[in-house]
């Protein structure tokens, strides 16, 4: 009883200007009062300040400053395996498996498009047909900072508007099609061996999702799909390397990744395992 009326709140809070407005005040600079908030934060979800560059949480002048904090670089070692692709995000999987022909599965009940996550273009959802996916779920607690599970050179980047529900386990088993209908920004690449989207999903008070080659991609939020393409090469080519940093979420969110038929197999992996950074996400089979 109490889970649905979570779910019914969801449906009518006005969860955008909820959102921006945690936004304004995650950015703000309130000395001891930021402090404050970050040292509840930290207490309030157990988390591990020693993995952080900085770990003095009085040195974060905002609470996304703080969210967004860095780790140190012995924090996380990346696979180097050239067969075997790395762990984009500290989080936890949601789901992965098979997308059967266009339909990803999110929670016992629930499938959705592939094409719709994709921003409904079916020129660039057609590499992914029956394909591979994984969703994970950044917790508040996690590093909040996504890197390339493998080198990738930068086709074509989409933002596209949506709702903001929250994005936990909870909702994901209670709201059909929930990672098709939050705002998100996606990225696809070019790999040595096939296509890789990269999608990042917005959630509530979820007040930036960033890239590391156009910056801000939201807010502000749009009610139109935007698409940009990106040459091979030039002064606008975006080549990043596995392991390195692509894009980040101020305040927690969602990662969905999805690759081409025959291109992988994921490892050792399955629906409530922790992940971490770097580590075995899956294995080349072309």
């Amino acid at each position: 009883m109490f889970d649905s009326l979570k779910i019914a709140v969801q449906y009518i809070t006005p969860k955008h200007l909820l959102s921006r407005l945690v936004g304004t005040l995650a950015a703000a600079q309130a000395g001891a009062v930021t402090t404050a908030m970050i040292k509840f934060f930290i207490k309030q979800y157990k988390v591990d300040m020693s993995e952080a560059l900085d770990s003095d949480p009085e040195s974060y002048s905002s609470f996304n400053a703080f969210f967004t904090r860095q780790l140190k670089a012995d924090a996380r070692s990346i696979c180097q395996d050239v067969k075997q692709l790395a762990l984009p995000v500290d989080g936890a999987v949601s789901q992965l498996g098979d997308i059967e022909h266009d339909a990803i599965f999110q929670a016992k009940g629930h499938n959705y498009s592939l094409t719709t996550l994709l921003g409904g273009k079916p020129e660039l959802a057609k590499p992914f047909l029956d394909g591979k996916f994984a969703t994970i779920y950044l917790s508040p607690k996690d590093y909040h900072r996504i890197h390339m599970p493998i080198d990738g050179q930068l086709t074509d980047m989409i933002y596209v508007p949506g709702e903001l529900f929250s994005v936990s386990p909870l909702t994901a088993e209670r709201v059909p099609g929930l990672f098709a209908r939050n705002e998100r920004v996606v990225a696809i690449f070019d790999t040595e061996i096939g296509k890789m989207a990269m999608v990042l999903v917005g959630a509530t008070i979820v007040a930036s999702i960033e890239t590391k080659w156009a910056g801000t991609v939201s807010p502000p939020a749009g009610k139109n799909v935007q698409h940009w393409q990106y040459p091979i090469q030039g002064d606008n080519s975006v080549f990043i390397k596995k392991g390195d940093e692509m894009g980040l979420f101020k305040l927690g969110s969602t990662i969905v990744a999805c690759f081409e038929a025959d291109m992988i197999e994921f490892a050792d992996l399955s629906a409530g395992d922790v992940t971490r950074l770097g580590d075995v996400f899956a294995n080349i089979t072309k």
